[in-house]
């Protein structure tokens, strides 16, 4: 059970985040990077793989490559990397605290998605929690030029929605998705990280 500090407000439009905050599906990501990194060559310490929650795929592999000395190739190592992820969704489960929020905000708020993953993984994730048809409108990295912590994924979901910034509650899991809602003008809940225990 996970306690969420929600404002005393009611917002037009509420956006999600989808890994670690719809979706328990952090977790996954780093079996499928620690599958990638196996095959590859490269390493990428759970505890940092955490640390940089919400960084676009190829600039972590772009970050992996200068921290460690690697010449990992980034699409080559992103494809891998996702492929893995894909085979592995089906195991994703959901984070039932915020699926609850999102539910309940359906018909009376607006609801979105906003993530930085690739439109194939975000749809496939919720996909496989049986939730994709809940909202109005799915962000992904394809949408939008400049990641988290730019508000980019975040306006660009308010777009859709025809909600204002000032009108949206974004709910994520890391501090830098947090700075992205903050740079977008919008209020925000910090999703706690409780898979594997993290608590």
């Amino acid at each position: 059970m996970i306690k969420l500090d929600l404002p005393d407000r009611d917002f037009a439009g509420l956006i999600f985040d989808c890994d670690g905050t719809l979706a328990d599906s952090m977790p996954l990501h780093y079996r499928a990077w620690s599958l990638a990194m196996e095959r590859l060559g490269g390493q990428f310490p759970e505890d940092l793989f955490y640390l940089w929650g919400g960084t676009p795929t190829g600039v972590i592999v772009e970050q992996l490559n200068e921290k460690f000395g690697l010449t990992l190739d980034v699409e080559e190592t992103v494809r891998i990397k996702e492929d893995a992820y894909l085979a592995l969704i089906p195991e994703v489960e959901p984070i039932a605290e915020v699926m609850e929020i999102a539910r309940q905000s359906r018909g009376r708020s607006r609801i979105a998605v906003a993530s930085g993953g690739h439109r194939q993984l975000v749809e496939g994730t919720l996909g496989a929690l049986g939730i994709i048809d809940w909202f109005d409108a799915v962000v992904c990295a394809e949408d939008y030029v400049r990641g988290k912590p730019a508000p980019d994924p975040f306006l660009e979901a308010a777009r859709r929605i025809d909600v204002a910034p000032a009108d949206c509650l974004v709910f994520e899991d890391t501090q830098l998705g947090i700075e992205a809602a903050t740079a977008a003008g919008m209020a925000s809940v910090l999703v706690p990280a409780f898979s594997r225990g993290r608590l």
